[in-house]
């Protein structure tokens, strides 16, 4: 069972938007120092890592070995990869709403 064309276009797709999205995140970051901004950068960046994460695993690169969810066999690290981005997201966003008051 081996990776399809259109998956490796998905993915070099993915992998060019996050990593301008990353980079312009990181360039942000050295720019401001809030901490509601730097939620953002951090959702930024951990999304980036989690889609070369996902396509290092498709790949056969990294083997993922690892803790699997009990009861679901989802891997933890694609588990945390997926929702941490929003986490920070939503973190930011609550932020900024108590900074506006």
């Amino acid at each position: 069972m081996g990776i399809t064309e259109s998956e490796i276009l998905l993915g070099i797709v993915k992998v060019v938007l996050g990593g301008i999205a990353a980079f312009l995140a990181i360039m942000l970051w050295s720019r401001t120092r809030e901490p509601s901004w730097m939620c953002v950068v951090a959702g930024a960046v951990t999304g980036y890592a989690g889609i070369v994460y996902e396509l290092l695993v498709k790949l056969g690169i990294v083997i993922a070995r690892d803790f699997v969810v009990p009861m679901t066999g989802v891997l933890v690290s694609s588990l945390v990869f997926t929702v941490l981005p929003m986490v920070f997201v939503i973190l930011a966003l609550v932020l900024m709403l108590f900074k506006s008051r």
